[in-house]
């Protein structure tokens, strides 16, 4: 350091990861504050704001004239011309001086200047196809942090957007934050990266170019830093279908992490390309059959990645020629693909187990594509990729292609100021982690639920009973959707159906499912049960059901977890009411196994002593006797007697939840109807069955009687018995 405090000396890279390009300073370090709530502007303490036109003047010294494009970045003006013809590259030129002059006299740890790092970022986005914005905050993405640039400056330079999208890649500094830089700073870019996505493309060709380059570093930094990629990165750019990138970023991951499994699918490869090419002749084959039948396509092979081929190896055990690469037919229009398909398919035997459909249900990630793969006579099979150009640019370059598919606009609040920009079209794995992520407590649990959240490789879709969607990881069970559709309601959840079936919460959800969660209500007190945490996939559900557990020690209270069988006894046998058998002088009793009442159908049997036992006629005590070859015994109901009274056993089916004894017991007395017997058995997967012998004034009553015992919070079924009480008198 200079005696006036300037900044001359590189630095070794900090514990972030993000560092093959940092550089340093002889600042005295200082403690790690308490807070974890990073800072509106994480500009570092004490900097000067420094003149830019003077900066300005030194980058162009020299230069004879003011408005030509430097040399430098004369690659990424013509791969951006490629992609935009008529884009404007003023931004481009005064994006770069700026970065050159505040980066000059930094090095990399490579020995390199530093302004090619920033240059080397631009460059993979300008070949994905971003447009000029992101380019422009792509060249300034470390100005703010490894320099004395300010955010208010890039503002004043470069308008908002660009200075929202610098702002959202800039590190937090490890002085502020100690050991939660890391999690703390991925929080912040993702919740930039909710606002705008083109935060995240920034991040992703950053950590792409760090780690080509990662060769300086010592081993096991590149280890903790591959370890990071692997579990977080390369699963963003999955989700925001960046193919391009993740590709490139899980060989480098695969060579660090997993050397001898690299080097071995490096030999496989080179050895493959020595033995022959058939999937040249496969692509031969293709262009003459789609030339015949009039089809304009492309047929490209497309070499699998090391990754790719490495899985490959373990999946199939020996690989062939074709299976290091893929067959990509480009076509114009999305009809086209569908008569590529049906051409291969007329012309090769096709592999039907391989065939999937993308254009009509895309990706999550955007991609859209057929795949296929097909077989020659000789036995040889080729994997095939159909697909339109534009897919094809999406498929490669995801979002970046996209340019900003949200709202580019910022939003304001009622003072004016920032406020979080509309978006409508927000992904719904990445509208999960926003809500999720701001109930997390810590930044360990936040570290360990985002990767734990983007481990997940797939997402479904399912459907509210009252109308709208909910998207969920793949494996999502009852309780996940619970919770993403109620937050913190949900503790209240009893039960759902799945598709109109009452199911356990631990069902696995299938995508297209139509769900409908039940609650008890808010006074019942009802709480999740610890179980819950084992059927969870959704952080946002884990996070919830953990924190009320940790208020609620004690654990949630379950009506029929200590209750067992609970009987009141009969006080009198069931009379025969106003049945009427024909046989003179019988004595008539009502079935205790189904209690029929006025006006069931109904049938009787003769028993010891010549006696006839009622019983309705779908009781299966009567298919037992008939088949048994016993006669049955003509029964009919005789006119109401206003002095009668008829007894009927009712099965109750629900969820088990404090006070549902009590609150069902006064729904029956409420109907006026009285309790002979009644039987709770133990509950089996948070359900319980409850049985009643009841006694009513009036057979009228039964049907309001049913209906008043099912809106009972936490039933979910009330049906006749048909099979013996449990206990009787």
């Amino acid at each position: 350091m200079s005696a006036d405090g300037s900044r001359t000396a590189a630095r070794t890279a900090p514990d972030s990861g993000e560092a093959v390009h940092e550089h340093v300073t002889a600042e005295p370090p200082t403690p790690a504050p308490a807070a974890s709530t990073p800072p509106a502007n994480p500009r570092r303490r004490g900097r000067a704001r420094i003149d830019l036109r003077r900066l300005g003047l030194a980058a162009l010294l020299g230069s004879p004239s003011r408005g030509r494009l430097p040399d430098a970045i004369g690659h990424v003006a013509e791969a951006h011309r490629a992609h935009h013809p008529e884009a404007d590259l003023e931004p481009l030129r005064r994006a770069y001086l700026l970065a050159e002059s505040s980066h000059r006299g930094q090095m990399r740890k490579s020995g390199e200047p530093y302004i090619t790092h920033p240059l080397a970022v631009t460059l993979i986005l300008a070949e994905l196809g971003a447009e000029t914005t992101t380019l422009t905050a792509s060249l300034l993405h470390d100005t703010v942090e490894d320099t004395e640039v300010t955010l208010d400056q890039v503002r004043e330079e470069f308008g908002q957007e660009v200075c929202f999208i610098v702002d959202g890649v800039t590190k937090l500094e490890k002085v502020d934050y100690g050991a939660a830089a890391e999690p703390e700073t991925f929080r912040k870019m993702l919740v930039a990266t909710g606002n705008d996505v083109r935060v995240m493309s920034i991040k992703l060709a950053d950590r792409l170019h760090n780690m080509r380059t990662l060769g300086v570093m010592r081993p096991e930094k590149q280890a903790r830093i591959a370890k990071v990629t692997r579990d977080v990165l390369i699963p963003l750019a999955e989700r925001l279908g960046v193919q391009a990138l993740k590709s490139e970023l899980e060989d480098l991951v695969f060579a660090i992490l997993h050397p001898e499994e690299y080097a071995r699918t490096r030999t496989l490869i080179a050895e493959n390309a020595a033995a022959g090419d058939p999937l040249g002749e496969f692509a031969e084959e293709f262009r003459g059959v789609l030339r015949e039948a009039g089809i304009a396509a492309e047929v490209h092979i497309r070499p699998r990645h090391f990754v790719s081929v490495h899985r490959s190896r373990i999946k199939r055990g020996e690989l062939r020629g074709a299976d290091f690469g893929r067959l990509l037919v480009l076509v114009t229009e999305d009809a086209d693909c569908y008569g590529v398909l049906g051409e291969l398919h007329t012309c090769f035997t096709p592999v039907i187990s391989e065939f999937k459909d993308f254009i009509a249900t895309p990706k999550f990630n955007l991609y859209q594509s057929l795949h296929t793969a097909v077989t020659r006579r000789d036995g040889e099979v080729a994997e095939v990729l159909i697909r339109t150009h534009q897919m094809h640019k999406v498929a490669e370059a995801g979002v970046v292609a996209l340019g900003n598919p949200y709202d580019a606009g910022t939003g304001t609040d009622e003072d004016g100021g920032e406020g979080e920009r509309v978006d409508p079209t927000r992904p719904g794995w990445l509208s999960r982690l926003l809500d999720w992520q701001r109930s997390a407590p810590d930044p360990d649990t936040f570290w360990s639920s985002l990767r734990e959240e983007l481990s997940q490789d797939r997402e479904i879709t399912v459907y509210r009973t009252g109308g709208g969607t909910l998207s969920l990881p793949a494996g999502a069970s009852c309780v996940d959707a619970a919770y993403a559709q109620y937050g913190e309601e949900a503790h209240a959840c009893i039960g759902a159906r799945v598709n109109g079936r009452l199911v356990t919460l631990s069902t696995v959800l299938r995508d297209g499912d139509t769900v409908h969660v039940l609650l008890a209500p808010a006074e019942t007190g009802s709480g999740p049960d610890a179980e819950w945490l084992d059927h969870t996939r959704t952080p946002a559900a884990r996070i919830a059901i953990g924190r009320w557990l940790s208020s609620h020690p004690e654990g949630p209270v379950v009506a029929a977890a200590a209750p067992r069988p609970q009987l009141t006894v009969e006080a009198m046998r069931p009379g025969a009411a106003n049945a009427v058998v024909d046989l003179p002088n019988a004595t008539v009793r009502l079935a205790g196994c189904c209690t029929p009442v006025p006006p069931d159908a109904v049938t009787g049997f003769t028993v010891r002593g010549g006696a006839v036992t009622v019983h309705r006629a779908e009781c299966p005590a009567v298919e037992r006797m008939s088949a048994a070859g016993r006669a049955p015994v003509p029964v009919h109901w005789a006119q109401p007697d206003e002095s009668a009274e008829y007894r009927v056993t009712l099965i109750a089916e629900s969820f088990g939840r404090p006070h549902l004894l009590a609150d069902l017991t006064e729904a029956i007395a409420l109907e006026g109807a009285a309790i002979i017997s009644a039987t709770v058995e133990p509950p089996v997967q948070g359900r319980v069955r409850h049985s009643y012998t009841l006694q009513l004034p009036d057979a009228a009553q039964l049907p309001g009687l049913m209906r008043a015992m099912r809106k009972v919070p936490g039933v979910y079924d009330v049906g006749r018995g048909k099979e013996p009480a449990a206990a009787t008198s």
